[in-house]
């Protein structure tokens, strides 16, 4: 089974587009990805959207790729 980091790693460039339609305040710098880092970035998420981390992970894990 993935997590959601290696759903994060293999497909940033799709979910990075997904998380901007769905919270248009973020910016590149807040969705800035560095292998590693994934917990820094989805805080940064969660500062600026005010969403929970778990609600973020479920957006993410919801997404379905090819």
């Amino acid at each position: 089974m993935s997590t959601v980091n290696d759903k994060i790693k293999g497909n940033w460039n799709i979910i990075k587009g997904n998380l901007k339609q769905k919270w248009a305040d973020l910016t590149d710098d807040d969705l800035l990805y560095e292998e590693g880092k994934e917990d820094e970035m989805l805080g940064r998420i969660q500062q600026k959207t005010g969403e929970t981390k778990e609600h973020i992970n479920e957006f993410i894990d919801k997404l379905k790729f090819d």
